[in-house]
């Protein structure tokens, strides 16, 4: 599906799939990592997600009510947002952390503009933003699994590979590492992206682009046992196959994508490399997302018997 959304002169190809089914496929690949999070935090992590996804799916429903709009609930993508700041979130923050972030990211960065289609930065990543930096003691601690040998806070794979120790990969991989619900189990993440691209749902080259361009960075700077800690460390997965390939706020074209990828991985580098705050995901994707309608204007193909102006 997501390689007839590239924009390309006529003839155009139409499509029988809905936007509701592309979401709903989009929440079945999120579903590994909702379970694993569970396994890994308890039932803390459970009530976050459920807390997410309801006040996310009750905000846009009472905001359609209010402005007198048809409910757009049912095409799901509130659902997935919802998923997606709960991802995003430390089990160990309070109920109304994501009522809170879940009424910011419909209202006011999705509805006030419009709603579904009409956003320009990805609701979930800029709901978290705002979440991190208003109540930061809260959002940046991140607790230990309920299968590690400590018990008290430790700390996260970023910040011991800022110190410059590697991490345990097995450990990465299956998630039994401090840091929020969504980003810790890796394998959860592949198997959800791997499933999007093989049911078309994303284009590979956001993704693949964002994590390689990443490993090469951290590569040249710091070898090949460092640069594998750091993909497989913080939100570099979640945020490659599930946010920064967002349709709305993504780029449209082949050449669009790639340079989509490419620059979240160089920002994504840039301030874990040489910021004083170890993870940048987040800020690299919505920095990326400001700058897509400036990459659609370069990338976009000229309109097939497109006439130039003025001779030019």
């Amino acid at each position: 599906m997501q390689k007839k959304l590239i924009i390309t002169s006529s003839p155009h190809i139409r499509d029988g799939v809905s936007t509701r089914r592309i979401m709903q496929e989009v929440c079945l690949a999120l579903t590994p990592a909702g379970i694993a999070s569970v396994i890994l935090f308890g039932m803390p992590a459970l009530k976050l997600i459920a807390a997410s996804v309801i006040s996310c799916v009750l905000a846009e429903f009472l905001y359609a009510k209010l402005m007198g709009q048809k409910v757009p609930c049912s095409d799901w993508s509130c659902v997935v947002t919802g998923l997606l700041l709960a991802y995003n979130l430390p089990s160990t923050v309070p109920i109304w952390i994501p009522i809170v972030g879940g009424i910011f990211a419909m209202v006011l960065c999705k509805e006030i503009f419009g709603g579904l289609g009409s956003n320009f930065m990805n609701p979930a990543l800029t709901a978290r933003a705002v979440l991190f930096v208003s109540w930061g003691s809260m959002m940046g601690s991140y607790p230990p699994t309920l299968y590690m040998t400590d018990t008290v806070s430790g700390a996260t794979p970023l910040a011991t590979l800022a110190n410059g120790q590697t991490v345990n990969l097995w450990d990465l991989f299956i998630g039994n590492v401090p840091g929020v619900l969504g980003e810790t189990c890796k394998l959860a993440l592949i198997l959800g992206g791997v499933y999007l691209i093989i049911r078309g749902i994303i284009d590979w080259k956001i993704p693949v682009c964002f994590i390689g361009t990443t490993f090469i960075c951290f590569l040249l700077k710091d070898g090949f046992d460092m640069a594998v800690c750091q993909i497989f460390s913080g939100a570099l997965m979640l945020g490659a196959f599930f946010m920064a390939t967002d349709y709305v706020t993504s780029p449209v074209s082949n050449l669009g994508r790639v340079i989509m990828g490419v620059g979240c991985g160089i920002l994504l580098f840039v301030i874990r490399a040489f910021a004083n705050y170890p993870e940048g995901c987040s800020f690299a994707i919505l920095f990326m997302n400001v700058m897509t309608p400036m990459i659609d204007r370069f990338t976009v193909p000229r309109i097939f018997g497109e006439v130039k102006k003025n001779g030019k």
